[in-house]
């Protein structure tokens, strides 16, 4: 049985620190690289679940792989290797305090603003007469303040510059590389038979160069929908098909769980999580077009330890 990693502490050469979040676990080597450790956490309604998912780490981890190379044309990206199925190792960079979401249909957090009677969203204003899932003339963006604790923010382009998060000229880059990305993201996600619904980007900045950070287009950060059947669902004024975890919010919604306060997290049986680790294999295969080898992970832990080592003793 595969083991799932729910948990890391490792004690890498020059580590400074770590970030633990709802799924990676970030180490800083020496202020010169970063070593993001992608475990097999899953998370829903802003609760990280008890059970691991085994292969989901090597899954984000090596979609983002596939992604940072398909778009390092447009801007450079924080990756240098990927020592391990689960970890990537890059550039230690100063992030923007702002992610760059980018909707390309009224979907989700925009819909719910919209259905409450609002037309703008980050001082973007949306026409009226819309329906749920429906396309936007031309992508919008609606960036957030990035949230130490808690939900993100909505935040205008004025503010933001305003407030000196990101001086005018840089933040124009970012528009830039934004929209760059979800285009080549949109075209790579139709030739897969799907739509690339919206996403957001991290950039972060070393010796006065932009970078994009972190991961792209995985499920953990991107919505899709299929593309085959969209139009007639939209007419019918049905559900889109998703490409997502949803399907494991519908189960934690049916064993009476939504994260809401008293609630208690349901214990998934082995079945279920055998299901999950399934369906992630699944999106690998539906978003990349790759077959889905699965890493050796009886001795996970070791593995990891192993293979980053190595390759940190290599580049410092």
């Amino acid at each position: 049985m595969a083991q799932a990693v729910v948990k890391t502490d490792f004690k890498f050469p020059k580590q400074k620190s770590i970030y633990k979040g709802k799924v990676r676990d970030v180490y800083n080597i020496d202020d010169q690289f970063l070593v993001m450790v992608v475990s097999d956490r899953i998370s829903a309604f802003d609760v990280v679940l008890p059970e691991g998912i085994p292969y989901k780490g090597q899954v984000l981890n090596q979609i983002a792989d596939k992604f940072l190379d398909a778009t390092a044309d447009i801007v450079p990206n924080w990756k240098i290797v990927v020592p391990d199925p689960m970890v990537t190792i890059g550039h230690f960079v100063e992030t923007y305090p702002v992610e760059m979401v980018v909707r390309g249909y009224l979907t989700g957090h925009a819909w719910r603003e919209y259905k409450s009677g609002k037309r703008e969203i980050c001082g973007v204003p949306m026409p009226e007469g819309m329906k749920e899932h429906q396309r936007f003339v031309e992508p919008i963006l609606t960036p957030t303040t990035k949230a130490h604790e808690g939900h993100d923010e909505d935040i205008s382009r004025d503010e933001i510059i305003k407030q000196g998060l990101v001086s005018e000229e840089e933040y124009k880059k970012l528009e830039e590389y934004t929209l760059a990305l979800f285009k080549r993201g949109t075209e790579i996600a139709g030739k897969m038979g799907l739509i690339l619904v919206d996403t957001k980007y991290e950039f972060g900045k070393k010796d006065g160069q932009i970078y994009l950070i972190d991961e792209i287009h995985t499920p953990d950060s991107s919505r899709y929908f299929y593309l085959q059947g969209y139009q007639e669902r939209q007419d019918k004024d049905e559900n889109q098909k998703q490409l997502s975890k949803e399907f494991v919010r519908e189960w934690l919604m049916e064993n009476g769980f939504q994260g809401k306060e008293g609630q208690q997290v349901p214990e998934m049986p082995l079945e279920f999580v055998n299901q999950v680790s399934s369906r992630y294999i699944e999106l690998f295969e539906k978003i990349t077009g790759d077959k889905f080898q699965k890493a050796e992970a009886s001795k996970v832990m070791e593995r990891i330890e192993k293979n980053v080592i190595a390759k940190l003793n290599e580049l410092l």
